[in-house]
């Protein structure tokens, strides 16, 4: 199972079991905290699904929906919830949210209702992208294949999923952590530098002057975008 979600505010005591048992189900599941959210915003974009855990005297799930749709996210949102936020149901739908969970809840509802959102998102999906032209250089997915000047560069698995994924978003600033978590599936975004290596490798392959990157070009202490 290829699930990558995220959720925001896991220091809520009652979801942390729930992170636990989505894990032992196949989930990737990776934790932020509001804060963690703010200083990254591109994380919300890089998953299938997103669960905002409501916490008591924090910002509350309806800002953190708001927020998420005024910056154009549109991942699925399921806020998962207490009693004390029943009256907002409504509230949190206007404000963006897809689902709304009542604690306590059983992990089955709460996958089913998951599922439910991701089909209804596969449903929706674009076709997988097989190939791509830029500034000369045609792109071939399916075969991890890069030509140009007729002649044919390979691409390893990694540079090609790399490729791939910066094209499907191209012109947005990717983060390193960001790029760690749907690239290569890491939980945890730790190992940034494993990250600039592979960029050298693929701006040697597509650029035409690697030390004067006009594809790849990376954002200050943040990441990477790609403007081709």
């Amino acid at each position: 199972m290829d699930r990558h979600l995220l959720v925001i505010r896991p220091d809520a005591s009652s979801i942390r079991n729930v992170i636990d048992g989505l894990r032992d189900r196949g989930y990737a599941v990776v934790a932020v905290s509001d804060f963690e959210l703010t200083v990254d915003p591109t994380l919300a974009e890089n998953f299938d699904l997103i669960i905002v855990a409501h916490a008591q005297n924090r910002i509350n799930a309806l800002e953190i929906c708001a927020d998420l749709r005024q910056r154009d996210v549109e991942t699925p949102l399921i806020v998962v919830a207490d009693q004390d936020l029943a009256q907002h149901r409504v509230a949190i739908f206007k404000a963006g949210g897809d689902d709304y969970l009542l604690k306590p809840f059983d992990l089955d509802e709460l996958e089913a209702r998951i599922e439910a959102l991701l089909a209804r998102l596969v449903r929706k999906k674009k076709p997988d992208l097989t190939s791509y032209e830029f500034a000369g250089v045609r792109v071939d997915f399916d075969r991890s294949e890069l030509i140009r000047d007729a002649s044919v560069i390979q691409l390893s698995e990694r540079e090609n999923r790399l490729l791939r994924y910066f094209v499907e978003n191209r012109g947005k600033t990717i983060s390193r952590s960001a790029l760690l978590q749907r690239v290569w599936g890491y939980r945890y975004a730790s190992l940034t530098r494993t990250v600039d290596v592979h960029i050298l490798r693929l701006r040697h392959k597509i650029e035409e002057n690697p030390k004067d990157p006009r594809l790849i070009v990376t954002v200050p202490g943040f990441g990477y975008r790609f403007d081709g």
